[in-house]
């Protein structure tokens, strides 16, 4: 089958994108935090990741707000560049949100049917295959059910997985699950903790919330239609704030309403996500990286109290151990 990847990738020191983003102010409860925006410089990774252990891929769709690394080869046959004003409606831009950018993914043209969506924080570190995303045409996943709940009055994340779990309480519900879902939920494919979990949870009438592994999440485009029909407006809302706000939905309630439907295929995770913190810094990511432990893996940025520059450089040594060779995706 054909499966595209998907990569939205923002360079926060553009001057340009720097004004546009000035002459609009977050409202309350919304993020525009500078982590959210900030270059660790292994973006080229990302692709010398892609060609080594992903070569099967069939196109490489980038988003962009419009700037480009310098180094990146606009002309290889498998990349398509996207621009936001390629795929999103005029009406939701500009934005400085990941989620108007998620939301609107199946509207990318070109886009395969079946298509892998990662974050530039998301790295192949090891062989994949095709169906380690896809089998019997739909996308592997790992299903564990959990408690969505926040962790403060902005935590934006929790709130917006919140949402999503409102979302299929609200248009599907526990009651009207197929059993084939149910037998999904439990399958040992997806690892005993993970049935354990769910089991546990099955008590309760309605859906709790599905547990995020925070890696790339293998998607169908029929997923995001399904989600913009049954909830046009809160789609909407959500893509018409320029900065990610606690009111809003994701791809993880895409995500949530195939896993609620049952439209997936019970699998492992690929690989870990690692939350750099004060303590430990990007350090065990690197030690990971550098080892090749892990098929796939996240280094999650959302911590400001450490010395950036350190941690990039380390972070980059690691990443040159196992992909030192530049691939075609470079100039």
């Amino acid at each position: 089958m054909e499966i595209d990847f998907v990569l939205p990738w923002v360079d926060g020191a553009d001057p340009a994108w720097q004004a546009e983003k000035e002459r609009h102010t977050p409202g309350p409860a919304q993020d525009a935090r500078e982590v959210r925006y900030r270059d660790w410089g292994t973006l080229r990774y990302w692709f010398r990741g892609v060609e080594k252990f992903a070569p099967w891929v069939r196109r490489v769709h980038f988003i962009t707000w419009g700037h480009l690394p310098e180094w990146l080869n606009v002309d290889h046959p498998r990349l398509h560049i996207v621009r936001h004003e390629d795929y999103i409606p005029a009406e939701y831009l500009p934005t400085f949100s990941s989620h108007p950018i998620e939301l609107n993914i199946h509207r990318i043209e070109g886009l395969a049917d079946r298509f892998v969506y990662f974050n530039d924080d998301i790295f192949l570190t090891g062989p994949v295959r095709e169906k380690d995303f896809f089998r019997n045409g739909l996308p592997c996943d790992t299903c564990r059910f959990t408690v969505a709940r926040t962790r403060g009055v902005g935590d934006v994340f929790a709130h917006v997985t919140l949402n999503g779990t409102g979302l299929i309480n609200q248009h599907i519900g526990r009651a009207n699950c197929a059993r084939a879902a149910l037998l999904k939920w439990l399958s040992p494919r997806n690892g005993l903790k993970n049935v354990l979990a769910t089991l546990l949870l099955l008590c309760w009438p309605y859906f709790t919330g599905f547990s995020c592994t925070h890696l790339a999440v293998a998607f169908e485009k029929r997923s995001f239609e399904q989600v913009w029909e049954a909830e046009p407006w809160h789609m909407d809302s959500t893509c018409r704030r320029h900065f990610r706000s606690i009111a809003d939905l994701s791809q993880l309630a895409v995500r949530a309403w195939r896993m609620a439907r049952g439209e997936f295929f019970p699998s492992r995770p690929l690989g870990r996500a690692f939350f750099p913190s004060f303590s430990t810094g990007v350090a065990p990511a690197a030690e990971a990286v550098a080892e090749g432990r892990y098929r796939m893996i996240c280094i999650n940025d959302d911590y400001t109290e450490f010395e950036f520059e350190e941690e990039r450089r380390l972070l980059i040594a690691s990443f040159e151990k196992i992909l030192p060779q530049k691939c075609s995706f470079e100039r």
